[in-house]
């Protein structure tokens, strides 16, 4: 199939001939853009495109930003397991995934919306393919980090980048982006053409105002709730990859150190988290508004 490339101010255009597909014979064309949030599918501009399937928005105005969580894991993927009293990772971020909801909600600056909000299994891709098609800002899943051994603690952030910043970060890298193989079945596909071309022309934006938001969760969390010294890393991972919406994945602390565990599947610490999460968003948006 023949590719064509045009660029106008803003927008990223694919043109591929008839022949590639059925109709009436006119040359088809992808109009995309290379900013964040406004390469939007159709489903996420018509307000009656919203199929059943798709998660629910919290929050009535349109007008306001809309927030993506996810809580990681989930299903027959239960992610890290405690080795001290066997507390799964897929339930401990998905209490954390609604506190974080509901303090959003409760200050009313954006509205929100989770992957899932049940213990239900998603490959991948299909987490943030839910925020693109819901229209989604931001998109922040939520994790728990482990370590076989030692007393690893503290929380930390991830942002995508095709290089690991260091080997823990490689690490965490590629057990996380297992979660699409389970029993040996690789549920996750990829169109090359299309996805080699956004990310091209769209990742870098979006990688920088991840990295931003990623600054500004450290700042909002540093005297809320334990982190650790590097707490801003990058690493290729598949979760964060939608070209077009800033995306972070948050560590919330470690399911292997029992002080960790206690603190982040307390309310306490729930609440910490969540209140660190606000913050960082309403700042976030702030500054986004004042620049356009």
């Amino acid at each position: 199939m023949g590719w064509s490339l045009l660029l106008a101010t803003g927008c990223l255009a694919l043109a591929f001939p008839a022949a590639a597909t059925p109709g009436d014979g006119a040359e088809r064309s992808l109009l995309l853009s290379t900013h964040p949030r406004r390469s939007q599918t159709a489903a996420s501009l018509q307000p009656n495109a919203r199929r059943a399937g798709l998660p629910r928005i919290y929050g009535d105005d349109p007008r306001r930003p809309l927030v993506v969580i996810d809580a990681g894991h989930g299903g027959v993927d239960p992610g890290a397991i405690s080795p001290i009293d066997g507390r799964r990772e897929k339930d401990v971020t998905l209490r954390i995934a609604r506190a974080i909801r509901d303090e959003l909600v409760r200050a009313g600056r954006v509205r929100v919306a989770l992957t899932r909000d049940d213990d239900r299994f998603l490959v991948l891709r299909d987490r943030y393919g839910i925020a693109r098609r819901l229209g989604g800002d931001l998109f922040l899943s939520i994790h728990c980090d482990s370590v076989g051994a030692g007393s690893a603690s503290g929380a930390s952030v991830y942002t995508l980048s095709e290089v690991a910043s260091d080997r823990e970060s490689a690490r965490l890298a590629a057990r996380e982006n297992k979660a699409d193989i389970i029993a040996g079945v690789n549920l996750a596909s990829t169109n090359a053409d299309i996805s080699s071309i956004l990310i091209d022309l769209t990742q870098r934006e979006t990688m920088n105002a991840s990295a931003g938001f990623a600054r500004l969760l450290g700042r909002e969390a540093r005297d809320r709730i334990p982190l650790k010294p590097n707490f801003h890393r990058m690493a290729s991972l598949m979760v964060l990859k939608a070209p077009d919406m800033p995306s972070v994945l948050f560590e919330t602390g470690y399911i292997s150190n029992p002080v960790d565990a206690d603190f982040i599947d307390s309310d306490d610490g729930r609440r910490r988290i969540a209140q660190s999460v606000e913050r960082a968003v309403e700042v976030h948006f702030a500054r986004r508004m004042a620049t356009r």
